[in-house]
């Protein structure tokens, strides 16, 4: 058993879509360059608990079969020189996913506290 559950494989995820979006944004000027990007689902997928519910009434937990983990981004405009990088977009992105690695961060840190605290009998 994980003793930091979803949170610790969260944490490497978070840093290695920060990599990826920090090259999206580095490469925003390079011609042909296809913006990437990963999805938190696979994290999920590779997860060795399950998603049980506890009622019959309860709606069932789906997730799609996409093996991959990089994704190229769907632009929303497309650029003369075939660049599929949104400045906006990508910053958008990275500082959502710092926020999202911050708030795993703080999980971790709480378990870490919990289990000091009962280790030396506090």
């Amino acid at each position: 058993m994980n003793i930091f559950g979803i949170h610790g494989q969260a944490l490497l995820f978070h840093e290695k879509r920060a990599e990826v979006l920090a090259s999206n944004l580095a490469n925003a000027d390079t011609p042909h360059y296809l913006a990437r990007d990963m999805e938190f689902e696979n994290v999920l997928k590779e997860t060795p608990f399950s998603l049980q519910s506890t009622d019959k009434h309860h709606i069932p937990v789906t997730l799609s079969n996409s093996s991959e983990t990089l994704k190229y981004r769907v632009p929303m405009q497309a650029s003369l020189d075939g660049n599929t990088v949104d400045g906006q977009i990508e910053q958008s992105k990275y500082t959502e996913n710092a926020m999202q690695y911050m708030a795993s961060l703080g999980f971790v840190n709480a378990r870490a506290s919990t289990l000091m605290l009962a280790i030396r009998g506090e």
